[in-house]
């Protein structure tokens, strides 16, 4: 198993490096392609019926014909929009959302025409922290569309954007942050290389969960979809585009689709590695295998992602806000402090028994805590819930309580 060398980015012939980008982008455009097909034929075969069956042979053709009619149509753009800002809302959402795949790793090294290279367009010291950064740039293209539109129902799917987008990006470089501790790195390529021996799904499953809670709101995608929820919003941020415009804003959704699932793959799933019992190949991890199993771990996170959107209903606002900071954002923080203490003991010499113990009570105790609230406060509403004793029977006919009258009003 060959690791990239951290010398060779940068290093690359300018053509090797233009056919690497030229990858990147055909393997996103093409898993767009393929992900929007598979999605309408997921859901329909989830609500008992067909999905895309006439264009092409078994309606393989679909997502192509949809393309090529969003081409076609006219571009309609409101008399009341402010129009700079209206047409570049969709260039700013697209691009961030290419960039942030250049650090992602594909595979291990390899040689094209000679030269040593890595799966990788380049990689960085801070590799994580650039994705962020550049997915967090993606959010101002729907914030800017939904208040360039000149409509109220765009403006105020864009504010809920930009508040989704504040509460979960938080959540979400939290549980970074536990597998910074134990990769001691930020870049993408070494904390696969971490990983050669354990995923960090076994090691730092609770940052796993608060990731897979965080990208589906980071993405918003059902059933945290409320920036563009249609039963609220008739459409959210993108209801005043159509044409190429609105292609545009759904090639972002699915490209950053694509992308929060290749971190979860690099991040949690061990990356390009093959998973057990394949890994015990030898030849399993070289070559142009690993761009085989990463593509399998992204497309398993895809699933996901169409499953969610088939089976559960969209939250309302309060309870999607309150999840990201009363459950995800404490949660997290209470996991960094855990993971560090093991972590620490564990480079201290403690035995790996003791270091596990030590982070499994520190776990159950929280749990046990929180229940625990949770019961008494339910507890506590019960009882202010409770109606109020009535009073003895004096076989009176039952009279309501009546408001206090003054003398004048006895008297009038």
């Amino acid at each position: 198993m060959t690791y990239p060398d951290p010398t060779l980015f940068g290093h690359d012939p300018w053509w090797l490096i233009l056919a690497k980008a030229v990858g990147v982008f055909g393997f996103l455009v093409l898993t767009v392609l393929a992900a929007i097909l598979i999605e309408r034929k997921i859901l329909g075969r989830m609500q008992m019926r067909f999905g895309p069956n006439r264009v092409g042979p078994r309606g393989l053709l679909q997502s192509l014909a949809d393309g090529v009619k969003l081409a076609l149509k006219e571009g309609l753009i409101p008399a009341g929009v402010d129009k700079p800002i209206y047409l570049a809302a969709p260039v700013i959402s697209v691009i961030p959302a290419f960039m942030a795949f250049a650090v992602i790793p594909l595979g291990g090294e390899i040689t094209v025409f000679g030269h040593r290279t890595a799966l990788q367009l380049t990689d960085l010291p801070v590799a994580v922290l650039y994705i962020l950064a550049v997915t967090s740039i993606g959010v101002y293209g729907i914030v800017l569309a939904g208040w360039a539109s000149g409509s109220v129902y765009p403006l105020l799917g864009g504010l809920r954007s930009s508040a989704q987008v504040v509460s979960y990006e938080i959540a979400m470089a939290l549980s970074f942050a536990a597998v910074f501790i134990y990769s001691g790195t930020m870049s993408t390529s070494g904390i696969v290389a971490a990983q050669e021996n354990t995923w960090f799904v076994v090691l730092l499953l609770p940052s796993f969960l608060v990731y897979l809670t965080a990208m589906v709101g980071e993405t918003n995608r059902a059933p945290f979809d409320l920036p563009e929820a249609e039963g609220e919003l008739v459409g959210g941020f993108h209801t005043e585009y159509s044409s190429l415009k609105f292609a545009m804003f759904m090639l972002a959704e699915y490209v950053n689709m694509t992308t929060v699932s290749a971190l979860a793959t690099t991040l949690f799933l061990g990356g390009w590695h093959a998973p057990w019992p394949i890994s015990i190949i030898d030849a399993a991890n070289t070559g142009w295998w690993p761009l085989l199993w990463f593509t399998a771990k992204v497309w398993m996170f895809l699933f996901v992602f169409m499953w969610l959107r088939a089976t559960l209903p969209r939250l309302r606002y309060d309870q999607f806000m309150a999840l990201g900071w009363k459950i995800l954002i404490p949660a997290s923080l209470g996991w960094i402090m855990i993971v560090a203490v093991t972590h620490t003991l564990s480079n201290e010499g403690y035995q790996a028994w003791i270091t596990t113990l030590i982070g499994v009570a520190a776990v159950l105790g929280a749990a046990a805590a929180v229940l625990a609230w949770r019961r008494l406060h339910a507890r506590r509403l019960r009882r202010s819930a409770e109606p109020p004793t009535p009073a003895a029977d004096t076989g009176a006919y039952p009279v309501p309580p009546l408001p206090e009258r003054t003398r004048e009003q006895a008297h009038a």
